[in-house]
C-alpha cells in the first residue's frame, strides 16, 4: 500500500534529506576517517560506532527518497464541520466515558503515545470526514471494535511543529 501524505510531508522529508546529506553525510565521514586513523579496525569500537551511525543515515534517506516517490499526495483540508487531517478531535468512549484528544495526521506523522493518530489506523480511519456529534464504530479488527463519539473538532491546529516519525 502507497502512503498517503500531504504536501507538507514531502517538504518536511525533502528538507530532512538535504540536511542528511549535506550536513550530516560530511560529518559522519570525517566521524569514520577519524576512528579508521585509531589502528587495528577489528578492535575499534569508535569505527564501528561511526561506521553504523554512517549507515543508518544512508538508510534513512534512501527511506525518505523511496516514501517521496512512491507517495499519493493527498489533500490536507476538510469541509469545515467535519474530521479531517491536522485536526484535533475530541472523543467520548460510550463504554467507560471518557474523554481523549487525538489529532489525525498522516501516517510518517503518527505517534500514538503523543496523541498523534495516523489516518490509516482504525481511530484515523473511523473519525475521518464525520462530524461533531457522530456516534462512531472503530473496527479494530473483525472481532474486536467499539464506539466513540465525537464531541469536539479543533480545526486551528496545523502541521508546523508535528516531526517525522522515525521509521
Amino acid at each position: 500500500m502507497k502512503d498517503r501524505l500531504t504536501e507538507s510531508d514531502i517538504k518536511k522529508m525533502e528538507k530532512e534529506i538535504e540536511y542528511r546529506k549535506v550536513v550530516l553525510r560530511p560529518e559522519l565521514l570525517e566521524h569514520v576517517k577519524v576512528a579508521r586513523a585509531h589502528g587495528d579496525l577489528s578492535e575499534n569500537f569508535e569505527y564501528k560506532a561511526a561506521k553504523q551511525e554512517k549507515n543508518r543515515n544512508e538508510s534513512r534517506i534512501r527511506y525518505l527518497e523511496r516514501m517521496i516517490k512512491t507517495a499519493i499526495v493527498i489533500d490536507d483540508g476538510s469541509a469545515d464541520d467535519e474530521v479531517g487531517i491536522n485536526n484535533m478531535v475530541t472523543v467520548e468512549f460510550e463504554d467507560d466515558h471518557s474523554e481523549e484528544k487525538y489529532k489525525i495526521v498522516t501516517t510518517i506523522r503518527s505517534d500514538s503515545l503523543n496523541g498523534l493518530i495516523s489516518i490509516d489506523s482504525p481511530m484515523g480511519k473511523a473519525l475521518m470526514h464525520k462530524k461533531k456529534g457522530d456516534r462512531v464504530l472503530v473496527s479494530v479488527n473483525e472481532n474486536i471494535s467499539y464506539y466513540v463519539c465525537i464531541k469536539d473538532i479543533d480545526k486551528t491546529t496545523d502541521d508546523s511543529n508535528d516531526k517525522l516519525s522515525a521509521y
